[in-house]
């Protein structure tokens, strides 16, 4: 098994801590999209990472590669058993792949004016602080036991500052704030940071 993985991608970052917290056996090749051979990319219709490639199976949606991952190495297990947990689970990464991932993206690429910018920045700032009662009641992110949800939600916790969004030390997020000092500080978090990422914070 080969991850084609970017340096910096929050995409490439949710499989990297799936196979640390699962501590798969898979070889990790950092490349960046730029950087990548053409047969690489050719895996991916959208030639981009990050790519899984696993015997004859090619995956190329971040999404698609933690399900699978979660699948074919069920031990420890990152989606509830239960179907409606499940979906509930499936709905909360689906709103974070199509609500805040675009602004990430949008900070990351930084091709918009310093005032769109900030726009989104405080869209985005928004946003992550109406889930902070969810921790609270949750020692996890809508959950008891960590899961695929906090691997989507960790790479974009761990690059707010770097995208110029600094989380307010007030009592209505110190929930979150405790969940984010927990996470960075899991051994499968700190494994899965490329020396990039290493980087973006002090």
């Amino acid at each position: 098994m080969i991850l084609y993985s970017d340096k910096d991608d929050h995409y490439s970052h949710r499989v990297r801590i799936v196979l640390a917290e699962k501590d798969i056996a898979c070889e990790i090749r950092e490349t960046t999209n730029q950087e990548a051979p053409e047969e690489v990319l050719a895996l991916n219709p959208y030639h981009c990472l990050p790519i899984l490639a696993d015997r004859e199976l090619g995956l190329y949606d971040a999404s698609v590669m933690l399900e699978y991952l979660d699948e074919r190495f069920p031990h420890p297990p990152l989606l509830p058993v239960y179907p409606v947990s499940r979906a509930n689970s499936r709905s909360l990464m689906l709103r974070i792949d199509k609500d805040w991932c675009p602004m990430v993206n949008a900070l990351i690429a930084a091709e918009l004016s310093e005032k769109e910018l900030l726009v989104i920045r405080e869209e985005l700032l928004n946003e992550i602080s109406t889930v902070a009662p969810t921790f609270k009641e949750f020692s996890f992110f809508m959950g008891d036991d960590f899961s695929l949800i906090d691997c989507y939600f960790a790479p974009i916790l761990w690059r707010l500052p770097s995208l110029g969004i600094t989380l307010p030390l007030n009592r209505h997020l110190k929930p979150l704030l405790d969940y984010q000092a927990k996470i960075f500080l899991r051994p499968s978090f700190q494994d899965s940071l490329s020396l990039i990422e290493r980087d973006l914070r002090p």
